[in-house]
């Protein structure tokens, strides 16, 4: 029997990160959406050919037809509407961030624990064979011992009335939106906690339009990350270097849509395989694999609030302004 999802709000995300893939995974089924107005909800069901309807986040999650929520409401809305659901005994798939910081990103692993329900943190770049192949190459030592890497992810946001991203208070922001990827990517390829060297960034009314920050990771790793909102193209290249040569990832974020990557080991360049499901595709495979018992989550828990915790601590170095 499919894993049934219900979807936390008529989102624009929902319809290629979860309602797309799973038609073509017969181990999951999007069966509901809620939203605050269930006029809006209705006219979503009926585009996307979703069978139930619920009038609110709580009507959602109470339902006994779903197994899964997927929370893809604005990070403002993660702490407590992840919290409730799986209080209310539900799988919770919880869009990056992961929360509006650490103290609720502790706050939301502390009732997975105390529900014992899973709760993962929709990294969708994390499940895909691009990352995983890097992951294990670095971890094989293939290039050595790592001493320097970048990351970033650039891109245009319109400011529209409507575009939740361009507001501080609901969790929107450069970094919060894009640069917690090359964060978290680079937490995930070094494998370590780093410190905050320093951070400068650009601000409109507390949002962040771009940042660029200075890392420092156990035994002498040196890291930057960078991200815009205001963009002239699209950029997400993530490098590696070590003592015996480089990884170089363009377009690690979603390789799906054209993507190189090349290992460099004492100065022979080899291209790696980049095929593989969707990031979204491999996100679903990759839950599917944790429900049935066969795999451990890749993301949640203590990544989670490691995430939070370097974000936390990037804005405060950058200055951000107060509410």
């Amino acid at each position: 029997m499919a894993y049934r999802i219900g979807l936390l709000g008529a989102s624009k995300i929902a319809r290629g990160a979860v309602i797309a893939p799973a038609k073509d995974n017969p181990d999951f089924e999007v069966v509901a959406v809620g939203a605050r107005d269930a006029a809006r909800a209705r006219a979503y069901a009926d585009e996307h050919g979703i069978a139930h309807v619920s009038g609110s986040y709580a009507e959602l999650i109470a339902r006994d037809d779903i197994d899964v929520v997927y929370n893809a409401l604005p990070p403002a809305g993660h702490a407590e509407w992840s919290i409730a659901a799986l209080e209310a005994g539900k799988t919770v798939l919880c869009e990056k961030p992961f929360a509006m910081n650490a103290g609720e990103a502790k706050a939301m692993t502390a009732a997975a624990e105390r529900t014992g329900q899973l709760l993962i943190e929709a990294f969708h770049y994390r499940f895909h064979n691009v990352i995983r192949r890097a992951e294990t190459l670095l971890k094989d030592g293939a290039i050595g011992r790592v001493t320097r890497a970048t990351a970033e992810f650039k891109g245009t946001i319109a400011r529209t009335p409507d575009e939740l991203r361009w507001r501080r208070d609901l969790g929107g922001g450069g970094l919060m939106d894009l640069g917690c990827y090359p964060t978290h990517a680079l937490r995930t390829l070094i494998g370590a906690e780093p410190r905050i060297v320093s951070a400068e960034a650009t601000f409109d009314d507390g949002v962040d339009v771009d940042l660029s920050a200075k890392l420092e990771f156990p035994n002498g790793v040196t890291a930057e990350l960078a991200c815009a909102m205001v963009s002239p193209s699209f950029s997400a290249p993530l490098r590696i270097e070590g003592e015996h040569g480089s990884l170089e990832i363009i377009n690690y974020l979603a390789p799906q849509m054209g993507c190189r990557f090349t290992v460099t080991i004492d100065g022979r360049a080899e291209a790696q395989n980049v095929d593989g499901p969707s990031t979204y595709a491999a996100q679903l495979i990759h839950l599917g694999e944790v429900l049935d018992g066969k795999a451990k989550p890749l993301t949640g828990g203590a990544d989670a609030i490691g995430n939070m915790t370097a974000i936390d601590a990037i804005y405060a170095a950058a200055g951000r302004p107060s509410l």
